[in-house]
């Protein structure tokens, strides 16, 4: 039976960030199975066409940071109260799903409450062990932590990436049905080298976000370390984050800032070449933390490209543990630990040895075959279906 299903985010396509991929595969997935979909979103940055998606996709204005992201309290309030209305007024949907942050959750329980609508909150990681990293504030982290658990507990059913998510929800005291479906890649648009041979360049590469918790300062010294012994190389970050300053800050004081270089976001089609020609990626995770459970995401992204990756970070988490399940049929990239002089080896290995063309097909062969997040959107609209299923046969 066709349902009227509302998705409910702060960021969606075409701007580019991994939950945009998410909710547009999702969205796509739900369209072909014959669901009407109505996306409640934001207008995108200036630049970046929206295209004729078939989703109805319903924009409105919305603060941003000064690196243009809807990030921090005004500009989630910007978004979220009026989501108060638009959801409110909305043609009754069976089910709402909806993106964090847990503000947004919170509107959603209540809108949701007031028309008896049954929602899927999507909990890609637990926001109020993040907020840890960057404020020391107990009062701000008291109150995140309550606006998460009512946002969540409110929910027809949980959507989450990984076990170790799954945990931390339960710790919470969250007794709400959980369903792990894992992340993916949009492998339709990180797509493997087309060229017979593609030309390797003397470049690094990071792309997305580089927010405190990241740590992505750390590649800075591993890249300083690594091009003592190995000039000609540079380091590029494509994306934006609050860590800007400080990164730029770092590769002055190292000396290496004429080598260092800063991109803004772009859409997928015009970072892809960029993955093709990279040496590798790196993604990061700040030690110690007690988020260790995250998953850098970023990952899949690149390996859906046919890029190698270099995770630096808990040895114990499951980027760690997925890199090295991937060695174990393609040359998917290295596990460092979080300190300059192992970067610079890991840059220094695959530097003196970088993927050959077939070698990133295979990479890109595997992951898609593996990791789709076409195959995890669909789990995603299974959920849905579930739990608007009752809603639906009523209307």
């Amino acid at each position: 039976m066709s349902m009227r299903i509302a998705i409910v985010s702060r960021i969606y396509r075409p701007e580019p960030s991994a939950a945009s991929s998410f909710l547009g595969a999702v969205a796509d997935d739900a369209v072909a199975r014959g669901h009407q979909v109505t996306v409640l979103t934001v207008r995108p940055p200036h630049g970046l066409d929206v295209g004729k998606p078939a989703e109805d996709v319903r924009m409105a204005p919305v603060l941003r940071d000064r690196s243009g992201y809807v990030r921090g309290y005004l500009p989630y309030l910007s978004f979220d109260v009026p989501l108060f209305f638009r959801l409110l007024f909305l043609r009754r949907p069976d089910v709402v799903f909806m993106e964090p942050p847990p503000t947004t959750g919170f509107v959603v329980r209540v809108v949701c409450a007031l028309r008896r609508i049954p929602y899927v909150y999507d909990a890609a990681d637990v926001w109020s062990d993040a907020a840890e990293q960057v404020t020391s504030s107990r009062l701000v982290l008291r109150v995140l932590q309550t606006t998460e658990r009512f946002a969540m507990r409110g929910a027809r059913a949980i959507v989450t990436v990984s076990q170790g998510v799954l945990d931390r929800i339960a710790a919470l005291g969250i007794a709400r049905p959980v369903v792990v479906t894992g992340f993916g890649a949009d492998t339709s648009a990180f797509l493997p080298p087309a060229e017979e041979d593609v030309p390797t360049e003397r470049v690094f590469l990071y792309a997305g976000t580089f927010s405190h918790w990241h740590g992505a300062e750390i590649i800075v010294d591993g890249f300083a370390e690594f091009s003592r012994t190995n000039p000609g190389y540079v380091l590029r970050f494509i994306g934006n984050g609050s860590e800007r300053d400080a990164l730029e800050r770092r590769a002055q004081e190292l000396g290496v800032d004429t080598t260092v270089e800063f991109l803004e976001t772009m859409p997928s089609t015009e970072l892809v070449p960029h993955l093709h020609r990279a040496v590798a990626t790196l993604a990061t995770q700040l030690p110690d933390t007690g988020y260790e459970y995250a998953f850098a995401t970023k990952a899949y992204s690149s390996m859906a490209a046919g890029c190698p990756v270099i995770f630096v970070g808990p040895e114990s988490g499951p980027t760690a543990a997925f890199l090295e399940g991937a060695n174990e049929e393609v040359r998917g990239g290295i596990v460092s630990t979080y300190d300059a002089v192992s970067v610079a080896a890991a840059m220094a290995t695959l530097a003196a040895d970088p993927l050959t063309t077939p070698e990133r097909r295979r990479v890109a062969e595997w992951t898609a075959a593996g990791h789709s997040l076409a195959a995890v959107a669909a789990r995603v609209v299974d959920v849905i279906e579930t739990s608007g299923g009752d809603a639906a046969e009523r209307a």
